[in-house]
């Protein structure tokens, strides 16, 4: 579709914003929302006519980019036919959605509660966990994003916990395994490994094994910077969990549904969860969906015992014939096996090739559609190109890379001092070199704060 200019609807649509819409993470006065006049496959466009390619993939949900017709008529006709139905009954929508979904989780993950959205997700998987156990603390590591309602914002480890963490929610941070810039001292993915699974017993065996229900991760932390766990971390986590009567909840709301190159990011690491939340790229975020993939254990726990939780859109028929149809298109055009070749053969060598040629790329890591580039001042000393939580200012470098790369056509994804390369799984490989070319022109004024 080519977009056509109308400013004069751009700037009503801007002027409602300002004055009803509340925005989140935001101070209200401080930010400048672009008013986005409409979108197709991997790109948006804006009411003056300019056209970006979405390296973000919305929040890194358009796993099938935007408008995928397919979807787009699933939801039509599922609106023609049953609009909406509370979640008590049996409605095709949702009963075949979670069919489908359980046909791809890892393991006997096979019973499917839903939600709307992955917050939600992780609030149902941590108290599932605790009413399983009998038991109140959760395990959750500190670079991590989990949600922002009241148990998952403070599993989160990040700074957007800060403000909302009362100390009292029964969660204790540990640190995940992360090599460039280890905890632990390490100087290799083998020490890093031993060392993190080592710092997570002793923090088990001090805050007492028999109090602790769970320990949550992200299988490839997302938000937080996209580091894939050395190999034997998730089989090494799965075990202190068996050992000790620990749940293991995976958090794949972000790195799910085909982003890694594969259905699930815990298919890469051989590792089954007890409990698994999804969201996101379940339906390509057409719909707001979310849930949580349970094992035949907890759901035994259920079984005549009633589950204490529940939302009035569960299972909403019309996100669920939206999840219904991404699956379907993701089987029929392979976007899951596309997602994985683009990994390996395109954003993987070309991202490195940038490094050699960008000092402030400090790292390149990432699997499949999902990676990060860390951007530093020295590569010698590691310094990040921003201090941790920048911002004003002290951001100034990140936001002129991002101000550089918008103006270039790509609109990017920006966390402290990274930028992720999250385009659409199935982007083609003229979108990707489009975008990777308007990245390595920003990154130049990332170079000029290097030292």
């Amino acid at each position: 579709m080519t977009p056509q200019p109308n400013p004069q609807a751009g700037a009503a649509v801007k002027a409602a914003d300002r004055a009803h819409v509340f925005h989140s993470w935001s101070a209200q006065e401080l930010i400048d929302p672009l008013a986005v006049a409409g979108a197709e496959g991997s790109y948006f466009w804006d009411y003056d006519g300019k056209r970006y390619l979405d390296f973000t993939s919305g929040l890194v949900f358009t796993n099938i980019g935007y408008q995928h017709p397919k979807v787009v008529a699933a939801i039509q006709e599922q609106a023609a036919t049953l609009s909406t139905f509370a979640p008590a009954f049996a409605v095709e929508a949702r009963s075949e959605a979670a069919r489908l979904i359980a046909e791809r989780t890892p393991g006997d993950l096979d019973k499917i509660f839903f939600t709307n959205g992955g917050a939600e997700a992780v609030e149902n998987a941590t108290r599932m966990a605790r009413l399983h156990t009998g038991r109140p603390k959760v395990l959750s590591a500190y670079r991590s994003y989990h949600g922002a309602t009241s148990t998952a914002i403070n599993l989160t480890g990040d700074p957007r916990r800060w403000p909302n963490d009362l100390g009292a929610a029964g969660v204790v941070h540990f640190w995940a395994p992360f090599l460039y810039r280890s905890p632990f001292h390490s100087d290799s993915e083998r020490q890093e490994c031993e060392r993190a699974l080592q710092h997570l017993e002793d923090t088990i065996a001090f805050e007492g094994p028999a109090t602790v229900a769970a320990v949550i991760l992200e299988t490839v932390p997302g938000t937080a910077g996209i580091m894939t766990p050395p190999p034997g971390y998730l089989a090494g986590v799965r075990e202190i969990c068996d050992r000790y009567g620990i749940v293991l909840v995976l958090d794949e709301v972000m790195a799910g549904f085909g982003r890694t190159g594969a259905w699930f990011a815990a298919d890469h690491y051989g590792v089954t969860p007890d409990l698994l939340t999804f969201a996101k790229g379940v339906n390509s975020g057409y719909v707001p969906l979310g849930g949580v993939a349970i094992s035949g254990a907890i759901a035994e726990t259920f079984a005549r015992r009633p589950y204490p939780g529940g939302l009035t859109y569960s299972g909403h028929p019309l996100a669920c014939a939206a999840a219904v149809a991404t699956i379907n298109v993701m089987e029929e055009e392979d976007i899951v096996g596309q997602a994985a070749r683009t990994g390996d053969n395109l954003i993987g060598p070309a991202l490195r090739e940038l490094a050699g040629r960008h000092p402030s790329i400090g790292e390149v890591r990432g699997t499949g559609v999902f990676w990060a580039l860390e951007l530093v001042r020295n590569r010698e000393t590691r310094e990040p190109l921003v201090p941790y939580n920048a911002a004003g200012e002290a951001n100034a470098p990140m936001a002129a890379f991002g101000a550089a790369a918008k103006a270039h056509g790509l609109w990017p994804f920006i966390n402290m001092n990274r930028t992720h390369v999250v385009p659409p799984c199935n982007i083609s490989e003229a979108e990707l070199k489009e975008g990777l070319a308007a990245l390595d022109a920003a990154l130049s004024v990332a170079d000029e704060h290097t030292v």
